[in-house]
């Protein structure tokens, strides 16, 4: 059993909460801007004092309107300010918030709202309201209820003018470490949505350890913004661990408004998922292509990557760095430009990241740091560190924590950010951990000689096929799915005689590609899925996924799908993750069709019925 742990760095102090913080960060820096808001063309700074009479205020509103410690608080918000105001305002009043996707189905926010016990939702706009009107009358504990567009903030704001300073302050020190900050449910990818009771300390030890680690991304000045969504704990983290670091933040929750938002507010750090990273390259090498400049884009890209590796052998030819100067003055300063020209640094997470991609950015002038954590784990157990960083890993432990690989490949977890419990469930609480308390985090990992963990795939996911060959999915899907038109991937072929694949495509960069190809871009995803240049791309993408594996691995047949995976249809989960179970049950038919006699790479193309 290999083992990986790194000290902590910032001891526990088991009184301190969340809202500790905010009070430290306010003594420390009380004129730094925290926040930044869209005004006209460009942003407003909120400083750490004006972000606290904001929170205290609306505070007192929530203790007015009958709110009380230790109540569940639904939210239902996109990215934005109000959504980081009211989770500080619910600490300040001993609240605990139960955030919900924006994208989750009547049903799933009654799961929600119902098993939490939540007294109050708050909800943004008309959709938000009319889901939970739907389920309203069988939410036995939801008693009050506010919509941010008709103006709760200020109406809650007013009428907690009769609350005394004294009573927040009361409020606010109720909890201490050990007490419940937020119960947070797992996107359900394996079944019913648990609910995740994450603690003060949680958050607060992860914050000032993950910030020391970091400080050279996190440092003074240092600024980000955040498109992810806030209701997944990634992004919650990184909200809270820029009020510990003073970190200024802006939110922009409409990713058609990203590049231009990212020109005005050029932060030094982003947080995102890999597919972000993938759709900048493949925007641009279209663009490109579109400008009869693909050849230049790409022989730039290839020296990109050529430049990056060559750092990692530690030493750069004369050759190649003449031609990297050439082309950071035609192609990667451009780029730059594109994420604001201030990005020194990335912090990626929720799937693997293509070491091409890695190479590619890293010459650019910013370095991908990929980290690795789950939502029972408050986000990030390891990250590569600016001075600690190897492209194709999640990087060594964070301080505070043990990594751990069990004899079957698991990787197991034990540390400061580690949750709880499963709220209301003893039963799964008690499986989720080993009998000296390390988490199983249900994911096959690697570490290597130095420390550095390699994420492998998900333990429920092996295939097995017919031969006894152990496949993992990930390995496959993750090389394949960085292709410019491909949307998502689907590895199948278990108790069968070899691997084949479900492929959909991207209906956003679909078109640009058509038109570059000389097809028509207006096409529809079914006369995509049966045209011979878009075959042939496809294949091209999987015999380079085929790359990585042995032949006994690799994909021998595929079928385009003429659709999305999508969050309504039951295919992905609110973090884009793909619903295995759920596309295998769908696609059943797809699937037997895939399996003749004949185990030869083909091509098959089916209209879904």
């Amino acid at each position: 059993m290999k083992q990986s742990q790194t000290p902590i760095l910032i001891p526990p102090v088991p009184e301190d909460n969340i809202s500790d913080l905010l009070e430290q960060r306010v003594a420390a820096t009380p004129d730094r801007p925290l926040f930044s808001v869209p005004v006209g063309d460009g942003w407003r700074d909120i400083s750490a004092t004006e972000f606290r009479a904001q929170v205290v205020a609306l505070a007192k509103g929530f203790a007015a309107a009958g709110i009380e410690p230790g109540d569940r608080v639904g939210l239902i918000c996109k990215t934005s300010y109000p959504w980081t105001l009211i989770d500080f305002a619910l600490h300040y009043a001993g609240a605990v918030m139960v955030p919900v996707y924006e994208t989750s189905s009547p049903l799933q926010v009654h799961w929600i709202l119902e098993d939490s016990g939540a007294r109050a939702v708050i909800t943004e706009t008309d959709d938000h309201a009319g889901r939970v009107a739907e389920i309203r009358s069988d939410l036995s504990a939801l008693e009050l209820d506010w919509r941010l567009d008709e103006d709760a903030i200020a109406t809650l704001t007013e009428r907690g003018a009769e609350i005394s300073d004294e009573e927040i302050e009361r409020r606010r020190n109720i909890a201490v470490g050990s007490d419940m900050a937020t119960l947070i449910y797992t996107s359900g990818s394996t079944g019913r949505p648990r609910g995740c009771v994450l603690t003060h300390s949680n958050f607060v030890d992860l914050a000032r350890n993950a910030g020391s680690a970091l400080d050279q991304v996190v440092q003074p000045g240092a600024s980000t913004l955040l498109f992810v969504t806030l209701a997944h704990v990634f992004a919650r983290f990184i909200s809270v661990l820029a009020v510990h670091a003073g970190v200024r933040v802006g939110h922009q929750p409409d990713t058609t408004q990203l590049l231009p938002s990212l020109g005005s507010f050029k932060p030094t750090f982003l947080l995102a998922v890999p597919r972000v990273f993938e759709k900048v390259y493949n925007s641009a090498e279209q663009s490109t292509e579109a400008d009869g400049k693909g050849n230049i884009f790409r022989a730039a890209a290839k020296v990109a990557v050529q430049h990056s590796e060559a750092l990692d052998a530690g030493k750069v030819p004369f050759m190649l760095g003449l031609k990297f100067k050439v082309f950071d003055r035609l192609v990667y300063g451009k780029l730059r430009e594109k994420l604001g020209g201030n990005v020194r640094f990335a912090v990626s997470g929720s799937a693997p990241l293509s070491h091409y991609l890695g190479h590619f950015y890293r010459s650019l002038g910013v370095k991908i740091l990929e980290g690795y954590g789950l939502t029972e784990t408050t986000a990030p157990v390891s990250v590569n560190l600016p001075d600690k960083f190897k492209i194709g890993t999640v990087g060594p432990a964070l301080p505070g924590h043990t990594i751990r690989i069990a004899d079957d490949g698991e990787v197991e977890i034990q540390g400061i950010d580690v949750f709880k419990e499963y709220w209301k469930n003893p039963t799964a609480t008690r499986a989720a951990f080993t009998d000296d308390g390390f988490f199983r985090t249900g994911d096959l990992g690697e570490l290597d000689d130095d420390g550095y963990l390699t994420i492998t795939g998900r333990k429920k996911e092996i295939i097995v096929t017919a031969g006894g060959k152990n496949v993992s999915p990930a390995a496959l899907e993750d090389p394949i799915r960085s292709n410019t038109i491909i949307g998502q991937v689907v590895v199948v072929g278990d108790q069968k005689p070899f691997i084949s694949a479900l492929v959909t495509l991207d209906p956003e960069m679909l078109p640009a590609w058509l038109n570059n190809q000389g097809e028509d871009p207006n096409m529809s995803l079914d006369e995509a899925a049966r045209n011979p240049k878009v075959l042939a791309e496809v294949q091209s993408a999987i015999d380079g996924g085929n790359k990585y594996v042995s032949r006994a691995e690799s994909i021998r047949k595929f079928v385009i799908l003429p659709l999305e995976f999508v969050e309504a249809n039951g295919h992905l989960t609110p973090k884009m993750s793909i619903r295995r179970d759920a596309i295998l049950r769908d696609f059943s038919s797809e699937i037997t069709k895939l399996y003749g006699d004949n185990p030869q790479t083909e091509i098959v193309s089916t209209q879904h019925a």
